[in-house]
């Protein structure tokens, strides 16, 4: 079997919403002439809520069982390493894709090391080049300041990690075929096991997931601030976010960091608040379709991307701000 391979990630008992976006990348390949199909393969102990309907535009849903897959074998990745390679050399995909996410840009790596062909990590596109077929990637270089195409040399497998937050998933629901590939003889070597996993508890819409979020930079001036963002967040049903400056200083966690080294949104609206728009906090918002920024530097970068824009103290601007939304809902 050639064609793509996804790694997909599961969540909550069943496919996740970012290997959709891994799908979506997977469909515009095989759109641009990657033949053979596509498949999803996720891993874990208990896979009996993973259904074909969950994985949209793919041929087959490979399942992975086994006692040290647990959470996707996230006790140290050295289980679902083994797994992936297993999977990988058995059916020779012509590319395989994974999120960049803490499983992908782990497992990505380790498996193109194992296979002995090379990675390209945290890409924004993918495409097909005409003539030769191969696989080119686009991503950031320079700490987000250009972007750079890559291709892959040889005829080896093509490895990519893309960055979650970049493709819009597929709409609908799948009618692949569901097959389980067994990786026992290989993940009962593995030599980490995961031996508890503590999770964070929160309130609201996750960040990724947010249509609409408010965010605060070194402008706001501290850590109060953020209360007056999470109540503007409350009334529109959006999350909070956070420049790599805020959360350094120590106002917010890193959970909540936006940009090259944090995460990638894409909400229908982002109101920036007090974040002058360096290109590392702007390469985590490619998907964001309407920018609103409050800024008291008329000079800010984020002005350049901005479709609305507010110049002035957001001490000032911003409770009256809230207060109009608050009337305006109800």
């Amino acid at each position: 079997m050639a064609g793509i391979l996804v790694f997909g990630e599961v969540q909550y008992g069943a496919i996740s919403a970012v290997s959709g976006e891994l799908l979506a990348a997977a469909g515009k390949l095989a759109d641009e002439g990657v033949d053979g199909g596509i498949s999803i393969a996720v891993m874990g102990d208990d896979l009996s809520g993973v259904t074909a309907a969950q994985a949209p535009g793919t041929d087959h849903v490979i399942t992975i069982s086994h006692p040290s897959l647990k959470d996707g074998g996230t006790g140290g990745y050295d289980a679902p390493l083994l797994a992936a390679a297993a999977l990988a050399e058995s059916i020779s995909p012509d590319v395989i894709l994974f999120a960049k996410s803490d499983f992908g840009a782990v497992v990505g790596p380790g498996l193109a090391f194992k296979l002995g062909v090379p990675v390209a990590q945290d890409c924004i596109d993918v495409a097909v080049e005409s003539g030769t077929g191969r696989v080119t990637v686009t991503r950031p270089v320079f700490g987000g300041n250009a972007l750079a195409v890559y291709g892959f040399d040889g005829d080896n497998v093509q490895i990519t990690t893309i960055r979650p937050g970049v493709f819009d998933p597929i709409e609908g629901e799948g009618s692949g075929l569901i097959e389980e590939f067994d990786a026992s003889g290989v993940v009962s070597g593995a030599r980490t096991t995961l031996v508890e996993t503590v999770v964070q508890e929160s309130e609201g819409v996750r960040l990724e997931d947010a249509d609409v979020i408010i965010s605060g930079g070194r402008g706001v001036g501290g850590p109060e601030p953020f209360e007056l963002l999470q109540e503007l967040a409350d009334i529109l049903g959006g999350a909070v976010g956070a420049s790599r400056a805020a959360c350094d200083a120590g106002w917010v966690d890193h959970s909540y960091q936006i940009g090259l080294t944090g995460k990638s949104v894409k909400p229908t609206v982002y109101l920036s608040i007090g974040i002058s728009g360096a290109s590392q906090h702007m390469a985590g918002l490619s998907g964001a379709r309407n920018i609103v920024a409050i800024n008291k530097d008329g000079d800010a970068n984020i002005f350049k991307s901005a479709r609305f824009g507010v110049i002035g103290d957001w001490a000032k601007v911003l409770p009256s701000f809230t207060a109009t939304v608050r009337d305006l809902a109800g």
